[in-house]
C-alpha cells in the first residue's frame, strides 16, 4: 500500500473551481495503511446556496453560516496533508478546487503527488464510475454519499480494495479525462494527462 496518503473530498457550491466555493471539507491522513488523523468541517459561505446543492448534500445557508472560516479550514488541511500523496475520486475536480482555494488564501498552489481513483476505475471497469457505484462494485457500504467525510471513507476503502486487486503504485500522478469533453480546465503541472472513454457492458 502507498505508505503515506491523505484522502480528501470537497462539497462545493458548483462545478467551476474559479468561481464556486468549497462549503465542506473532509480528509483523513493514512500512514502504513492506518488512519492516523481526521478532519471534517463546514466552511463559511455568505452567498446564495443553490437549491441543487441543498438537494444533493442536505446543507443549507444556515448550516454554512456556522462553518469554519475558509482560511482556517485550509490551514488545517494543509498542515494535515503536508507532503503526503493526495487521493480523491474524480481528483481533477477536487485538485482544481484545492488549487484555486490556495490561490485565494496564499497566492500559491501545491506540488503533492496524487492518485485519482476514478481514473483507475475507468481503466479497470465498465461504466458507471461514480463513487457510490464503485464502492458497491467492491462490496463497500457507502452511506450518506455527498457528505464529505462519508465520501472520504468510501474513497479510502475503494483505494484499498483496488490495491489488493492489483497494485495501484503506477497510477501516481496519472489523470484521465473523457476525450469527448477534453482536458480539465486546470490540472497540476506534474499530472500525466491522457484521454479516455467509458466502456459499456455489451
Amino acid at each position: 500500500m502507498i505508505d503515506d496518503i491523505t484522502v480528501f473530498d470537497f462539497e462545493t457550491t458548483g462545478i467551476d473551481p474559479k468561481q464556486d466555493r468549497i462549503v465542506e471539507v473532509a480528509a483523513i491522513r493514512c500512514i502504513d495503511g492506518q488512519i492516523v488523523s481526521q478532519f471534517q468541517s463546514l466552511v463559511q459561505f455568505n452567498g446564495e446556496l443553490p437549491d441543487k446543492i441543498t438537494e444533493i448534500t442536505g446543507l443549507t445557508a444556515a448550516d454554512l453560516a456556522q462553518g469554519m472560516p475558509e482560511d482556517l479550514a485550509f490551514k488545517i488541511l494543509r498542515n494535515m496533508a503536508q507532503d503526503s500523496i493526495l487521493v480523491a475520486h474524480n481528483a481533477a475536480f477536487d485538485l482544481a478546487f484545492l488549487h484555486y482555494w490556495m490561490q485565494r488564501t496564499g497566492g500559491r498552489t501545491f506540488s503533492n503527488d496524487f492518485i485519482d481513483t476514478m481514473t483507475i476505475s475507468r481503466e479497470r471497469h465498465e461504466y458507471p464510475h461514480k463513487l457510490i457505484d464503485m464502492t458497491a462494485r467492491y462490496g463497500i457500504k457507502l452511506t450518506g454519499a455527498h457528505r464529505a467525510l462519508n465520501d472520504v471513507i468510501g474513497c479510502w476503502e475503494l483505494l484499498k480494495a483496488m490495491h489488493a486487486e492489483e497494485p495501484i503504485d503506477d497510477w501516481v500522478n496519472r489523470l484521465g479525462y473523457l476525450s469527448k469533453y477534453g482536458p480539465p480546465q486546470w490540472a497540476p503541472k506534474h499530472a500525466k494527462l491522457f484521454g479516455t472513454s467509458n466502456r459499456y457492458a455489451s
